[in-house]
């Protein structure tokens, strides 16, 4: 089970960023933008998008990249790349108090996320 596992492991290509001090949910709106895109032009849409969370992504895809250069021992091509997989999942929440008048107080949830992204290569026919 472990050397499948280990096998199946050598042909996905993938990076993760853990513990990212944002809401899931704005990163989320970043992560829809460039979700089956060909990682160049995700990298120039993550550029120039205005979004604080574009950084995060960004810095993801970028390696991703790597690792699957790596991988392949090999650069890759202009058009041959593209995001198979990305997604966001929640991380820890800290949980604050803030005063409120007449002696109460409101909660403040500071949300984290996790960010993965998988990048493939496209096959001879599908280009």
């Amino acid at each position: 089970m472990a050397a499948a596992f280990k096998e199946a492991k050598k042909t996905t290509y993938f990076a993760a960023l853990r513990d990212v001090p944002s809401s899931p949910r704005k990163m989320r709106y970043v992560a829809d933008l460039v979700r089956g895109m060909e990682v160049n032009k995700a990298l120039a849409t993550l550029r120039f998008n205005a979004k604080t969370a574009s950084k995060d992504v960004e810095k993801v895809l970028r390696s991703a990249i790597a690792n699957w250069e790596q991988k392949n021992e090999r650069k890759a091509e202009n058009g041959e790349l593209y995001i198979s997989k990305i997604f966001v999942d929640e991380g820890a929440t800290l949980k604050r108090m803030r005063p409120a008048p007449q002696g109460r107080g409101y909660r403040i949830r500071k949300r984290s996320n996790h960010i993965t992204i998988f990048v493939d290569a496209k096959s001879k026919e599908e280009k």
